[in-house]
């Protein structure tokens, strides 16, 4: 209990500019740890999404009926879903196109692909800079409240005829702590930027296969000009 009340009153007798550094640090981390927990739940569901569809598209089912699946409930579709939808969507409208070539129809088919990925990706990366921000400058903000705190101690200590350590102990303390909440800010931060970075690279990679592989099914069906849409059809 000592200790904690001590921590609480060098909090609350830092200098003002001090205690701006740490609710700036205290603030961070809150955000951080909030933006940490919804990616968790965001690129866990992302990775279960791919692994269902995955299993779905490759087990020979009507390319068809996948897509009217998914059109009819368009709002809850994620990650590869999307990419099926916007290819086969474009595949659909461009062979009903006449006088339109093979060529045409998978180049179509593939950017359409290409600007759902993009989508796709721009939504796992959301708030990953803002993680990677708070741990390449919260250890400086921190250095900074420390600087000003032992700074002010020593002209505190230039004012006195005999310095003792009783009275330069809280002051550096109190600077010490802004130091320590910036690590504390920065730390877990970092670690979870480079976990979701590479988590999402793995879930970019994914989709990019399966983009260049339904690529390859629509270029074959395109030249084969038949109805037959199947996996390896």
């Amino acid at each position: 209990m000592t200790a904690e009340i001590s921590f609480l009153n060098l909090v609350l007798e830092a200098s003002l500019l001090v205690q701006l550094v740490m609710l700036s640090l205290l603030i961070a981390s809150i955000v951080s740890w909030a933006i940490i927990f919804q990616r968790v739940k965001v690129l866990s569901g992302a990775t279960s999404h791919s692994r269902k569809f995955e299993d779905r598209f490759w087990s020979g089912a009507d390319l068809s009926a996948i897509y009217k699946e998914l059109s009819a409930r368009a709002s809850s579709n994620q990650g590869l879903e999307k990419l099926f939808v916007a290819g086969f969507k474009e595949f659909a409208r461009m062979r009903q196109t006449q006088s339109t070539t093979p060529e045409a129809i998978v180049d179509a088919s593939h950017r359409a692909m290409r600007v759902a990925l993009s989508r796709e990706v721009d939504e796992l990366d959301k708030n990953l800079p803002f993680l990677a921000t708070v741990g390449s400058i919260s250890p400086y903000v921190g250095l900074f409240g420390t600087v000003w705190g032992i700074m002010n101690s020593f002209i505190a200590l230039g004012e006195v005829q005999q310095a003792t350590l009783q009275m330069v102990a809280p002051g550096i303390a109190e600077a010490l702590i802004a130091t320590a909440m910036g690590l504390f800010a920065a730390i877990p931060a970092v670690i979870a930027y480079n976990r979701f970075s590479s988590r999402v690279e793995k879930l970019e990679n994914s989709y990019v296969n399966f983009m260049e592989e339904f690529a390859s099914i629509l270029q074959r069906q395109a030249y084969a000009g038949t109805g037959t849409q199947k996996v390896g059809g």
